[in-house]
C-alpha cells in the first residue's frame, strides 16, 4: 500500500484492474469524504448515506476494468456512480412505500404536511436570497464550502485565500445567516 500513497488515481486504477486490493483503501481514503459529502446532499434518505457510499467504492472495485480514465482523476467517476446509486436507492424506497387509502385523518395531515413543505420551501427561497446578499467574496465561500461541499482547502485555493480566512468567512457568514433567520422567526 506504500508504494501508492504518492501515486496518481490511473496508477491506483491500474492496480486494482490488475488485482492489487492495496490499491483500493487508498482511493477510498482520498476520495471518500468527497463521496460521502455529496451522497449526503442526494441521498433521499440519511439512513442510506453510508450503503451508497460503500457500494460506490465496491462498484469500483468491480468494474475497475471498464473505467477509462478520461481526467486525470476518478472523482467525476464516483460521484457519477453515487448519484445512480443514490437515485436507485430513491426509487427503492418508492416502491416500498404502502399504497394505502387515506382516511380522513390522514387527509388532513396531507394538507398540513403540503403547507409545511411550501413554508420549507419558502425559507430555502429566503435563505438562498440571504446567500445572494452577502458579498461576492462570502457569498462565494457560501457556495463552495456550504452549498456545494467543497473542502476549505480547495475553495481557499480556488479564492486566493488562506485556509482560516476561509474559515472566517464561513463562520462569519453562518452567524449572519443565523441572525437573519432569527430575526424573522420573531
Amino acid at each position: 500500500m506504500e508504494h501508492y500513497i504518492d501515486v496518481g488515481d490511473d496508477e491506483l486504477l491500474a492496480g486494482l484492474v490488475r488485482g492489487d486490493r492495496s490499491a483500493l483503501p487508498v482511493l477510498f481514503d482520498r476520495h471518500a469524504p468527497t463521496v460521502t459529502r455529496y451522497a449526503w446532499a442526494i441521498a433521499q434518505n440519511r439512513q442510506d448515506l453510508e450503503e451508497i457510499v460503500q457500494d460506490t467504492f465496491i462498484t469500483l472495485w468491480r468494474k475497475s476494468a471498464e473505467i477509462v480514465l478520461y481526467e486525470a482523476s476518478l472523482l467525476p467517476w464516483l460521484l457519477t456512480t453515487c448519484r445512480y446509486l443514490a437515485a436507485n436507492a430513491g426509487r427503492r424506497h418508492f416502491r416500498n412505500q404502502a399504497d394505502e387509502l387515506p382516511d380522513d385523518s390522514r387527509l388532513g395531515r396531507s394538507t398540513h404536511a403540503h403547507r409545511e413543505a411550501e413554508n420549507a420551501k419558502e425559507q430555502l427561497r429566503w435563505v438562498l436570497d440571504e446567500i445572494a446578499r452577502l458579498d461576492p467574496i462570502d457569498r462565494r465561500v457560501c457556495e463552495l464550502c456550504l452549498v456545494d461541499g467543497v473542502p476549505y482547502g480547495e475553495a481557499a485555493e480556488s479564492l486566493g485565500l488562506s485556509v482560516g480566512a476561509v474559515k472566517q468567512r464561513v463562520l462569519r457568514s453562518r452567524a449572519r445567516l443565523r441572525k437573519a433567520v432569527t430575526a424573522d422567526e420573531n
